[in-house]
């Protein structure tokens, strides 16, 4: 798996003020180069001393009746906030590049532009938007500011402040307030595909007809019903928004809270909100029969290799006559293809082993399998073996998209989710990791990044359909004992 998210932007669109330079002349990675500008006037103002709320109305110029929103938005947000509160309020996607503008549109000379990241590292003259605060552009009412998103079908928004107000104590930092018309399609064609789109899937609209029909004649095809426009939803695009704006809920465990932090994408950022809600709502503790069972194998492994250790083969696996007991101790009898009598080729047995290691139970000295002084102490206690282990979950992988996999993994587990490799692929796609050619993460990638977590939990029986099923569902066992690694991590 690799990791583009430094690299070329998907759907990537040469910026306004970019040239082509053949071979990459100008030494960037991808062959464009910025023109020579001369230095713009800044358009910025002292920033205000308390926050207030600003009530915004923002319009898609040159869509007839106006696409617009209204927003109540709070006056400190710096403009890379208010770019995913755009994204949120219009239901764009994200996929293309964007930036802002003070004074004159994002194509005027006269205009003090304010750059998304990817213009920014390629030295195009502005200043980086997560600089700007929403307060130095917007004072007064009557006061514009550009947003242009997608610099091929060209979507300029125009935000105008129409009102300040002082900022309840309780209040969202976005609110939509009021709005008309549907959100356009991401690469409909800009205002006038989005027009053709709107009245070509409108069967109540006044042209329809002849809509289609030019629809029709333009791309060879009918409009896809799956890409229409959707009607204007305020309470969905303000759950939008509570995932893009709202605050993270100061009772997640630190690494979720983290992750949270770092997602841009306001869907992601919302499923993410709740899987955390729901793998760290109130439950009753495991029963100590729940957690017996789950710690068995890692007590019956503790109990094998006993104080004096047990002598492994030369190439450091458990011999033959261990690994068919812990066949047994592991029920894969008419579970597992082979003997099991070889621990390379029993990848539960080894799954076992290696997390006990990992997981600081047991390690290796001169050709042996000893107990560590903390597999001692809770070999014969079983609560505190399933809590060494969650504190220890998951094992410690190296690789940062293993790291986040896992960490995903672990909490689409304790959220009961029914397909746990599908969460980690879209949060890891979503976070710009991607496979091969420059494709989404699959499940089965997804899988890989979180073998190590999937491995501790299938071990103790954590997974629905039983050993290397890949788990699409964890059981009450394996949600009891995410939620426990869960809750470890603060």
């Amino acid at each position: 798996m690799s990791d583009h998210r430094a690299g070329f932007p998907e759907g990537f669109d040469a910026p306004p003020g970019f040239a082509a330079v053949p071979g990459g002349a100008d030494g960037s990675p991808f062959g464009f180069g910025p023109f020579d500008e001369p230095p713009r006037p800044s358009r910025r103002r002292p920033r205000r001393e308390e926050t207030v709320t600003y009530r915004v109305r923002v319009e898609i110029e040159e869509t007839e009746p106006p696409v617009w929103r209204e927003l109540e938005l709070d006056s400190d947000l710096f403009l890379n906030e208010v770019h995913q509160i755009l994204q949120a309020a219009f239901a764009w996607e994200d996929y293309h590049l964007h930036g802002f503008a003070s004074g004159g549109t994002y194509y005027s000379r006269e205009a003090e532009l304010y750059l998304c990241p990817f213009e920014s590292r390629e030295g195009r003259p502005g200043v980086p938007e997560e600089q700007v605060r929403l307060d130095e552009v917007l004072a007064e009412p009557g006061d514009r500011l550009f947003y242009l998103y997608d610099f091929g079908d060209d979507w300029e928004h125009l935000l105008t402040l129409q009102d300040v107000v002082p900022r309840q104590e309780d209040a969202s930092r976005a609110v939509c307030t009021a709005g008309h018309r549907s959100a356009p399609p991401e690469d409909c064609g800009g205002p006038f595909g989005y027009e053709l789109l709107s009245a070509a899937t409108d069967t109540g609209h006044p042209e329809h007809a002849e809509a289609l029909a030019e629809y029709r004649r333009v791309f060879g095809m009918d409009p896809d019903p799956d890409r229409a426009p959707v009607p204007f939803d305020p309470g969905a695009v303000n759950s939008a928004l509570a995932a893009v704006a709202g605050p993270v809920p100061d009772d997640l465990p630190g690494p979720v809270a983290d992750l949270l932090a770092s997602v841009r994408d306001p869907r992601l950022r919302g499923r993410l909100l709740t899987l955390a809600s729901e793998a760290t709502a109130p439950e009753e503790e495991p029963s100590t029969a729940t957690v017996r069972a789950a710690v068995g194998p890692y007590t019956w492994l503790l109990d094998h290799v006993g104080d004096d250790g047990v002598k492994l083969t030369g190439a450091g696996y458990l011999p033959p006559a261990s690994v068919r007991e812990a066949a047994d101790a592991l029920n894969l009898t008419g579970r597992w293809i082979g003997a099991a009598n070889r621990e390379v080729q029993t990848l539960p047995v080894l799954n076992l082993r290696e997390s006990a290691q990992k997981m600081g139970l047991l390690r290796k000295y001169k050709g042996r399998l000893l107990p560590t002084k903390a597999g001692k102490a809770v070999r014969e206690d079983p609560l505190a073996l399933w809590e060494h282990l969650a504190e220890r979950m998951p094992p410690a992988p190296k690789a940062e998209d293993e790291r986040l996999g896992c960490l995903v993994a672990v909490l689409a587990a304790a959220a009961g989710s029914r397909d746990v490799p599908g969460e980690v692929a879209a949060v890891l796609t979503g976070l710009g990791w991607r496979v091969g050619d420059g494709l989404p993460v699959d499940s089965g990638a997804a899988w890989d990044a979180m073998y190590e977590a999937w491995a501790v939990l299938d071990t103790m029986g954590g997974w629905s359909r039983g050993s290397f099923s890949r788990g699409d569902a964890p059981t009450a066992r394996g949600r009891a004992f995410a939620r426990a690694a869960l809750r470890s991590t603060n």
